[in-house]
């Protein structure tokens, strides 16, 4: 199999919380004055310490994480653990005042090699700070694959969930890559890994914008 592998469709909320959306009207711009976003905690075989970064994009549409030691993998060469790598971000976002935003989408991006007959996922969960519920996705991939792979997670206008008008609150993403031997011939290596051959950005969440209602500020 060759080529980027895209694996999109509506999902029915990046944040499924009970947060509401009361309070807010329609922004068509992002705020001009820049967005805060800092890693708080890093946790997570797949992002030792110092090895997963934050960047915002200087219009506030969206912010990369960037990975460098995020690999999952099977083979002779590989420990018991390492088919499954997960990471868990907990990110502190400040806006502008007089704004909130949501999550609209997620683009992820790695590079795999499955040999055939082997099996490899890629699962992602994102809620905010004070939320009971997590929304996540699971996209699959089957061997023989050798190259980059891309999977988008995403949601309508309508359905996006915002955070609260006025708070700072943080926001958890947890990502995981695992790889399966099944059926691959015995003694072959296969990986699944959250970069790419060409050094590109790994994930990148585009953010949606409204303004809030100075009654909830």
């Amino acid at each position: 199999m060759s080529g980027v592998l895209l694996a999109g469709g509506a999902v029915a909320a990046l944040f499924a919380s009970a947060l509401s959306a009361q309070g807010v009207s329609p922004a068509p711009d992002a705020p001009s004055e820049k967005i805060q976003i800092s890693v708080r905690t890093v946790n997570g075989s797949g992002c030792p310490q110092g090895t997963a970064a934050v960047a915002v994009a200087a219009d506030n549409t969206a912010f990369t994480v960037t990975y460098s030691d995020y690999l999952a993998q099977v083979g002779p060469d590989s420990a018991p653990t390492d088919i499954r790598k997960n990471c868990q971000l907990n990110l502190g976002v400040h806006v502008p005042q007089g704004f909130t935003y949501a999550i609209a989408q997620v683009d992820y991006r790695g590079y795999g090699h499955l040999e055939k007959g082997a099996q490899g996922t890629e699962k992602a969960s994102y809620y905010f700070q004070g939320s009971a519920d997590t929304a996540s996705r699971t996209h699959d991939f089957s061997g023989p694959y050798d190259d980059n792979w891309q999977t988008t997670d995403s949601t309508d206008y309508s359905a996006l969930v915002w955070a609260p008008c006025g708070q700072d609150r943080n926001v958890n993403i947890n990502t995981e890559l695992r790889v399966s031997a099944g059926t691959s011939p015995t003694g072959s290596t296969s990986f699944m890994a959250m970069d790419s051959t060409d050094g590109g950005v790994n994930t990148i969440y585009h953010l949606a914008w409204k303004e809030c209602s100075s009654s909830v500020q």
